[in-house]
């Protein structure tokens, strides 16, 4: 029996850019995802808006510069944990808008990262404010 042939793996036009002109591009196609995600993710939004909030009280609250870089980088791993799930979730509607346990999987999944990203802000910032 023969082995179904498989066609060949098409790479993104977008590839091959070198050096600052990849750097320069990138910035922007970040800035980009930065928009996508204030304007069509509510979870960003929020996440970003009590990032605002608490960094300052991190700076504040935080009596070492370690104590503050951790407090801070936890409230950055949600929003980077979160711009993931939502870039998972959107790649998940672009293949199929129908229910399927697959689908469903890679969205709890994306959700319970964010869920552990959160609960380790508050374990971080639990064992710095409380010692």
């Amino acid at each position: 029996m023969n082995a179904p042939q498989q066609e060949p793996m098409q790479e993104s036009p977008h590839k091959g850019k070198t050096g600052l002109k990849r750097v320069w591009n990138a910035l922007f196609y970040s800035i980009e995802g930065f928009g996508a995600a204030w304007k069509h993710e509510d979870a960003f939004r929020q996440e970003s808006i009590l990032a605002l909030i608490m960094i300052p009280l991190a700076l504040f609250l935080g009596e070492t510069a370690l104590e503050r870089a951790l407090m801070i980088a936890s409230l950055m791993l949600v929003l980077v944990v979160e711009l993931v799930n939502s870039a998972i979730e959107a790649t998940v509607d672009r293949i199929s808008l129908e229910n399927h346990k697959l689908a469903k999987r890679a969205k709890d999944i994306g959700s319970a990262a964010v869920l552990i990203s959160l609960i380790n802000v508050m374990v971080v910032w639990g064992l710095v404010l409380l010692g």
